[in-house]
């Protein structure tokens, strides 16, 4: 493992230093009464001792934020399992929360814990900067650096306050601090790594840890506050077993389920769409959905060959899963079309997207472009039509001159993931499910792969690509069935003397 050298910690130092303290003035004409009274009046509102000590650089907090913070406070003996979205400030909020809590002398001893002691020390290192500092933070709790107990990886304050950090690796039974004071503060942040978690041996060896060796360092009879700041990266992992013992699991993803900020004071949602689709639909998942995905568990690599001509398909389906809505939200609208080619589906052109209704509608035009004079079918679930959405249709049509001639699939369906998976699985690995070659760079087509990939068993991750293909799928095959070639007779034809 790699080992935070000196010089490493002295860079961390100083870039920490110049970008975070000393950025808010302190008022010297106060005096000792004036500043009793402020500190007073601050401490009873966490968040304005919040706003007053600490950077100006922040954004305001979300409501997600304050709720956590008044949890905190007001419970001493509590358990809290923080799986915040990249960007949403899990660290920095909770390092607030125990400064807060440290210096009103709610709590004494904070063992920081992470993966390994190196990085512990550096998730301590705004702590100790702050502590250091901090002009206001000096002027009102006085100077907190402690000759002969201040060093990276454990400081005590004057006033007798311990933190120190703490490897998975580590050995923190008994720990005390020199008021023999055991820790009233876990604080567990990226306990986690991708490395471990490809491995249960190591995350039962962490898990285990912080049973028997973390958890056993706090006191029986003393409150004791413990967190977990971490996202769920993988299926199995130590912030997901946390989550069976904790009083309350927070998990705060990047947008909501309409598709909103979370945090809208900080994060636009254009900012939020840019930097998303820069990133794989995996990644994505993982970092700022709390979904992590076991990418080709069910459907490997996606076979790519180019399409044959229209006229050669036996038959076309364009499917539609219109999701619930016919405005953006988190859910994804698709519409594929496949075609029959001998014995093989090819999936000829695919629209995905987290779109409207009226978007959704145009790309059954661009589907009829695309098939030009062939004869194609047109399908949506059933119970979608007898919504609103057949009505959007209806509107479109009369606007174009064009109708497009959709029906309902009226099957009653399984459920989901088995359905796809029984009749997409055996097609595709038997080589018989094929993606369009000349579509391959698609937005449309990438997300549908991507969508594919993702697909697993117990998975969060969206569906609603394959979930289209499987039914364009289904009706081709109803349609070659039901026109078969053994169903079709052929007779001479008989020359009628009959005149009209």
């Amino acid at each position: 493992m790699q080992q935070l050298t000196d010089k490493q910690y002295l860079s961390d130092w100083d870039n920490y230093a110049l970008n975070q303290i000393n950025k808010k003035p302190v008022d010297k004409s106060e005096n000792a009464i004036q500043r009793k009274k402020r500190m007073e009046k601050l401490e009873a509102k966490p968040e304005d001792w919040f706003k007053y000590y600490f950077s100006e650089d922040n954004a305001e907090p979300a409501a997600f934020h304050i709720a956590a913070t008044k949890r905190i406070i007001e419970n001493p003996e509590w358990y809290e399992i923080r799986m915040w979205s990249r960007e949403l400030a899990k660290t920095t909020r909770t390092m607030y929360e125990v400064i807060y809590l440290t210096l009103t002398k709610k709590k004494r001893f904070t063992l920081l814990i992470s993966s390994s002691i190196d990085n512990a020390t550096r998730l301590l290192l705004p702590y100790k900067a702050e502590l250091e500092l901090n002009d206001r933070l000096k002027n009102d709790y006085g100077t907190q650096e402690r000759q002969g107990k201040w060093t990276a990886s454990e400081f005590t304050t004057r006033s007798g306050a311990t933190f120190r950090a703490a490897g998975s690796d580590g050995a923190p039974r008994g720990a005390k601090n020199d008021q023999n004071v055991r820790p009233d503060v876990l604080l567990f942040d990226d306990v986690d790594t991708d490395i471990d978690c490809r491995n249960p041996k190591m995350i039962d060896k962490t898990w285990n840890w912080i049973e028997d060796a973390a958890m056993g360092t706090r006191s029986i009879s003393k409150d004791t506050l413990i967190i977990f700041c971490g996202n769920r990266i993988a299926i199995d992992c130590c912030v997901v077993r946390a989550c069976k013992y904790a009083d309350k699991v927070d998990e705060v993803n990047i947008t909501d389920k309409k598709g909103n900020p979370t945090w809208p004071q900080k994060n636009s949602p254009e900012h939020i769409k840019r930097v998303l689709k820069k990133r794989s639909y995996a990644s994505t998942q993982k970092e700022y959905y709390n979904n992590p995905i076991v990418e080709g568990s069910v459907f490997r690599k996606m076979a790519y060959k180019p399409a044959a001509p229209l006229n050669q398909y036996t038959h076309l389906v364009c499917y539609t899963d219109p999701s619930f809505k016919s405005t953006i939200k988190n859910d994804y609208k698709a519409t594929v079309l496949v075609g029959k080619w001998r014995d093989e589906y090819h999936v000829l052109k695919a629209f995905v997207d987290q779109t409207t209704t009226a978007k959704m509608i145009g790309w059954h035009y661009e589907m009829m472009d695309y098939v030009g004079g062939r004869s194609c079918y047109y399908y949506m679930e059933q119970v979608f039509l007898q919504e609103l959405i057949i009505q959007e249709f209806y509107k479109t049509s009369e606007q174009t001159g064009r109708t497009i001639p959709i029906m309902g699939d009226k099957r009653a369906k399984d459920e989901k993931f088995t359905r796809i998976e029984s009749l997409l699985e055996p097609l595709h690995s038997n080589a018989k499910l094929f993606f369009n070659e000349d579509e391959k760079k698609d937005p449309g087509m990438q997300k549908l792969d991507e969508q594919f990939v993702a697909f697993a068993p117990g998975s969060r991750a969206h569906d609603d690509g394959p979930d289209a293909t499987e039914g364009a799928v289904w009706m081709l095959n109803t349609k070659c069935n039901t026109f078969s070639a053994s169903d079709i007779s052929f007779t001479k034809k008989v020359k009628s003397h009959k005149r009209f």
